[in-house]
């Protein structure tokens, strides 16, 4: 039987739109047309999201000569691209503290090609005058529990070793930063290397940009297969074929076309609410002056922002693996996770009660056991792919793409040499045990934000190597 409680958070979604309010934008562009028959290039790049268009624009301003072709299943920036919550951050490994467990011996070099990377983003938004209302300033990491609290000191040490501006906030100060009653509070990390974005506009501009400078993109053109062909390799799509000397896939979480990658990574459903604009008193009622991009600091955590036009974005929490890594339109709509969503949404924030949600959705996350990009190469090395960003990637694709731009041309650089490109993370296994694993890791941090400590299960997971904490 349903609650009145619920009856009226229903009632917030029920005008909801079933799109990414970035995608649902009525600057949007025209389509392009699909690929019919064949084409040849020297390039070929699978999938027009952000790995995709920025591999398409570094292959052309390092080569303009160069012929690249980029097929697209959908619409460009339709995938993760569009339906993220448009938070940038310099972190090639899914943050500082995953980096120190993972890569310690490199950690120094990789946070400094990841700020090199993000202000290399911030110049091309710049260079090719791409309207992403870029926002740059800190985030904000926000505790719930008092638990959570005691991370915050060594977080901030460890942030402020790498240049990063840390302030560990008590209560007030959290409120500071936004008025909600349920926060005991905060981490602010800034300095460097975070920034908002609108990210459909990013890979719209993206887009916009690789056209003018010759690359040729087809929408509504999925792959289907990747073959060798003499010295090159071809992609084929449902109606045509591109032959090329060379190929880069930038498929996300979709199936991939190499069978290889397959263990590497699963499909993890995220979903996101947006709301309408809130009026002059509403935005009042919530602070929130210095705009920041705000998260809970759990494992299990929501993620938080305004829009240009005051909306809040808030997605997060639920992160969803289906049996078999089923994909598809019903899953992207849960009612019951977006019901959820709403329900802490309005705990959070008591005073914006009666505000509307205008936009739901969902889309998948391209998760890796150790939640950072991982490469590869294939077919003799005229294939490189870049995937496993697991929800950081809006600047990490921009490195992802270049170093998979290395690898299958053959190049010896800074980032080829790192042991974070030249190694993969630990593989899945297959089903059932697959989705099993992924179920009790979801049980064991969500055991890990309500009580703190880490159990057996996670235990086993860090003497493996898989181990994390957001």
């Amino acid at each position: 039987m349903r609650s009145p409680a619920d009856a009226r958070l229903r009632r917030t979604l029920v005008d909801a739109r079933p799109i990414s309010s970035w995608l649902d934008d009525p600057g949007r562009p025209e389509p392009l047309e699909p690929l019919r028959g064949k084409v040849r290039a020297d390039l070929a790049i699978v999938g027009a999201g952000f790995t995709g268009l920025w591999a398409a624009l570094e292959a052309r301003e390092r080569d303009p000569g160069r012929a690249v072709v980029v097929v697209e299943g959908g619409r460009v920036g339709w995938g993760a691209s569009g339906r993220n919550g448009g938070f940038v951050a310099s972190s090639l490994t899914h943050g500082l503290d995953n980096g120190l467990r993972r890569f310690p011996d490199e950690i120094e070099e990789l946070e400094r090609q990841g700020l090199e990377n993000f202000a290399g983003l911030v110049e091309a938004i710049g260079r090719y005058g791409i309207r992403a209302d870029l926002e740059l300033g800190p985030v904000v990491l926000l505790a719930r529990r008092p638990h959570e609290v005691g991370w915050f000191e060594d977080a901030a040490a460890a942030h402020r070793r790498f240049g990063y501006e840390a302030e560990v906030l008590d209560a007030e100060g959290a409120r500071r930063i936004v008025r909600s009653p349920v926060f005991v509070g905060g981490l602010r990390i800034g300095g460097q290397g975070h920034a908002l974005v609108n990210p459909a506009r990013l890979a719209w501009g993206l887009r916009d940009a690789a056209l003018a400078l010759g690359v040729r993109i087809f929408e509504r053109s999925p792959a289907v297969a990747i073959e060798r062909d003499g010295g090159g390799v071809v992609v084929r799509t449902a109606d045509g074929a591109v032959r090329a000397e060379r190929a880069i896939l930038a498929t996300n979480g979709f199936p991939p076309l190499l069978r290889r990658i397959r263990a590497y990574v699963v499909p993890v459903y995220d979903h996101v609410l947006m709301t309408e604009p809130l009026s002059a008193e509403q935005r009042r009622s919530i602070g929130w002056e210095g705009r920041e991009g705000l998260a809970d600091a759990a494992n299990r955590f929501h993620y938080f922002r305004l829009s240009t036009d005051d909306r809040i974005l808030w997605g997060g929490y639920d992160a969803t693996y289906h049996f078999g890594g089923r994909t598809g339109r019903r899953l992207e709509l849960d009612d019951a996770v977006h019901l959820r969503l709403a329900r802490h949404f309005f705990a959070t924030f008591p005073q914006l009660e009666g505000l509307r949600f205008t936009h739901r959705w969902g889309g998948i996350i391209d998760t890796c056991s150790r939640y950072a990009v991982f490469f590869g190469t294939a077919l003799g090395g005229r294939v490189a792919y870049a995937v496993g960003y697991t929800g950081l990637g809006v600047a990490a694709t921009r490195f992802g793409a270049r170093t998979a731009l290395d690898l299958v041309d053959g190049l010896g650089t800074e980032r080829t040499a790192l042991r974070f490109v030249r190694t993969k993370p630990v593989p899945f296994p297959p089903e059932p045990l697959r989705f099993l694993a992924i179920r009790q890791t979801v049980r064991a941090y969500d055991r890990l934000d309500r009580t703190g400590r880490r159990g057996p299960w996670l235990a086993l997971l860090d003497r493996l190597g898989l181990g994390f904490q957001s």
